[in-house]
């Protein structure tokens, strides 16, 4: 089990990992945070993301002003060296398609902490850039733990397989929007699957909003008939 409390040696490794992050980050791209006035500075929250890329998860952490703990798929740490990486990193693994109750104790705990988890709602990459159908443990983890939920939406990383010669000549800009907290409706009765699926869905919807009209995908639709602007 992922333990909360780093070592030092994991901790100067974080660090470390972040600042190789930052500086690829800007040598390859040009990124551009938007929101960050919308992180509350303390106490448990569940941040949500889109999913376009490997990289998603270290722009997101660059551009956040407190720490976080990522739930990332299983394959990852298959191999020791990947490991103890990632675990430096900040993360824990989950088996994606299932209902992996180790992840999501693992999940409690980390809320139950006053800490920040992050998770991709969709369970894996997007192929092209669009939104995907959501899985229904985001929505889960947000219920059980009453917690407030923070979206973001990234966009410009659909291009990050043509290498880091294209991104060195190019430099594309990357936009990660932050938007602000909420929580999901409350439910009376204990929640269905359906019902779950229905609770995710509205998350994916408040990530939409954050993102253009042609990388909303599956959710195109809602956010358009919320207001948002095409």
């Amino acid at each position: 089990m992922y333990e909360l409390r780093q070592t030092r040696t994991q901790r100067v490794a974080r660090v470390l990992i972040l600042l190789f992050c930052r500086a690829l980050i800007f040598i390859l791209t040009r990124r551009q945070v938007k929101g960050t006035d919308n992180i509350p500075e303390r106490g448990p929250l569940l941040v949500a993301s889109n999913h376009m890329s490997m990289a998603d998860q270290y722009f997101v952490a660059v551009s956040f002003k407190r720490r976080l703990i990522f739930m990332t798929k299983h394959e990852l740490f298959r191999h020791l060296p990947i490991r103890l990486l990632v675990q430096a990193f900040g993360t824990f693994p989950v088996h994606r398609g299932g209902m992996d109750r180790k992840a999501l104790k693992q999940a409690n705990r980390v809320l139950d902490s006053g800490l920040a988890l992050f998770m991709f709602p969709e369970g894996t990459r997007s192929k092209n850039g669009q939104l995907q159908p959501a899985f229904p443990g985001s929505a889960l983890i947000a219920l059980h733990n009453s917690v407030p939920i923070l979206p973001i939406g990234i966009t410009g990383l659909e291009n990050i397989k043509k290498g880091p010669l294209w991104h060195i000549i190019h430099r594309p800009r990357v936009t990660v929007s932050i938007g602000r907290p909420f929580y999901l409706p409350a439910t009376s009765d204990r929640p269905t699957k359906e019902k779950l699926r229905e609770l995710a869905d509205f998350i994916m919807e408040r990530i939409a909003e954050l993102l253009p009209p042609e990388y909303r995908g599956h959710y195109a639709r809602k956010a358009n008939s919320d207001g948002t602007k095409d």
